[in-house]
């Protein structure tokens, strides 16, 4: 299994445990697995492509019992969601080696305050779109205080356009929820987003959806496996 796999998987890890704290939800870890169980999503990361029959059980049980919205990322594909009685998807898990890029075209900053995170989440609910979240559930005002992770804002002729979350771990960054607001799709906020958070010269991991692939690929992030996503 690939040392960018491996790299990726870590990274998801610390962005599952930094939503956890932050959302105040209940974090399950084990050695094969680490699972965000709270409304409205019971999140879980298969963090292993051997996970032991014990932790296999357990994560059949979590799901099993949940009352939520079931989501399961399985980079290594080894999972049986199906028994579970969930649905397969399947997305790219996507790495870029660290190279100079240009300077963003349109103007990206920072969250600093809890105004700044609530309008970063309107973006990327809206956007994504991200769903079943009251406001301040899906990116708290917690993710602030978070080792590694910041949150971006595009704006576009002085309008928010535009907003993703990074996760910076193991000398690498994890890029999360690009979003761009239907009004302002196909004017450059996406790759403007990117060209801000790849700016440090590290390795950049991402899971892509069909959408944003032409993107990620002109900017030379390469497919490292098809993660299987499972949902109910």
């Amino acid at each position: 299994m690939s040392a960018s796999l491996h790299l990726a998987v870590r990274n998801a890890t610390a962005l599952t445990t930094a939503l956890a704290r932050a959302r105040g939800h209940e974090l399950v870890s084990r050695p094969g697995f680490l699972a965000m169980n709270g409304e409205p999503l019971l999140r879980v990361l298969v963090r292993r492509p051997d996970p032991a029959p014990d932790d296999l059980a357990e994560l059949a049980l979590l799901v099993e019992r949940a009352r939520a919205r079931v989501v399961v990322e399985d980079s290594f594909s080894t999972v049986d969601g199906g028994g579970l009685g969930l649905t397969a998807k399947h997305m790219p898990v996507m790495l870029r080696h660290a190279r100079p890029v240009p300077p963003p075209a349109l103007e990206v900053v920072p969250a600093r305050t809890p105004a700044d995170v609530a309008l970063v989440e309107r973006v990327v609910v809206d956007g994504f779109p991200l769903t079943g979240f009251p406001p301040g559930g899906a990116l708290p005002a917690g993710l602030l205080d978070a080792e590694g992770v910041a949150l971006h804002l595009a704006r576009r002729d002085g309008e928010p356009a535009g907003a993703c979350l990074t996760v910076a771990a193991d000398h690498a960054i994890g890029v999360y929820w690009l979003a761009t607001l239907p009004a302002h799709r196909s004017r450059g906020v996406g790759r403007a987003l990117l060209h801000a958070v790849l700016a440090d010269p590290v390795p950049a991991t991402l899971t892509a959806t069909d959408e944003g692939l032409p993107l990620y690929d002109s900017l030379g992030f390469e497919v490292v496996t098809r993660a299987t996503w499972w949902s109910n």
